[in-house]
């Protein structure tokens, strides 16, 4: 018990749900994009669980937070996060699933899964 509050304290808060850290304090694994979802960045707030976000695949969607996230799932202008465009109107709307942490963004633009040009963090 006393261990785990070192550890905590040494690397600071424990991992998101989705990311793996190692024991040094570096990211290893990160929830990446599968299937038709994409990657985006919220370029402005709409009010009602609403937000204009800028996807990666060139598209701007109008998104929302489902109802099972709405309490958990708090969101900023200029955050990360991932998006599963609808399946009618795929183009124009979609969910927002996960929001990505500081070094989780890092991680991804590493990898080449987010390109730097758009978010610069």
């Amino acid at each position: 018990m006393v261990d785990e509050q070192v550890d905590n304290e040494e690397f600071g808060a424990e991992p998101e749900q989705g990311e793996e850290v190692s024991p040094t304090g570096e990211v290893i694994r990160v929830r990446t994009p599968r299937g038709k979802e994409v990657l985006g960045i919220l370029d402005q707030r709409l009010g009602a669980s609403r937000m204009k976000i800028r996807c990666m695949d060139g598209k701007s969607r109008v998104c929302r937070v489902p109802g099972r996230l709405k309490r958990r799932l708090w969101l900023r202008e200029g955050d990360v996060v991932l998006v599963e465009p609808w399946e009618h109107q795929c183009d124009e709307k979609g969910d927002v699933l996960y929001k990505y942490s500081k070094s989780a963004i890092q991680w991804l633009q590493r990898r080449g899964f987010l390109k730097t040009a758009q978010a610069e963090f």
